[in-house]
């Protein structure tokens, strides 16, 4: 039984360098063929890896279209907010559910 593939952390020098030669690489031959695979081989990066890291430079470039870094960032930081929002809005309408019912009993 094979496990998940281990995932490795890559430095953001080393992202930013293999893109730079993935784009050059292209530029020089005239084509996006084969470039991911030759620097990732030269590198020791999975050509998917970098053919990711390439897309995703591309579209914060605005080379391509897409959502880009800092607005999914932003997005992921407004949907958190909104979970803790409704959360609190949900803990405060119990509270004043449980209030009000302690106001309607008769006191003696």
């Amino acid at each position: 039984m094979r496990g998940t593939p281990k995932l490795r952390k890559y430095p953001p020098e080393l992202k930013e360098r293999a893109v730079r030669l993935v784009l050059a690489a292209r530029d020089e031959d005239g084509g996006r063929r084969g470039a991911c695979t030759r620097v990732g081989q030269q590198l020791g990066i999975p050509s998917d890896t970098l053919r990711g890291w390439v897309q995703r430079a591309e579209v914060d470039g605005g080379l391509r279209p897409g959502r880009s870094s800092d607005d999914a960032e932003h997005i992921a930081n407004l949907e958190r907010e909104v979970r803790e929002l409704r959360r609190a809005n949900a803990i405060l309408r119990s509270a004043s559910a449980f209030f009000a019912a302690e106001l309607d009993r008769p006191h003696s």
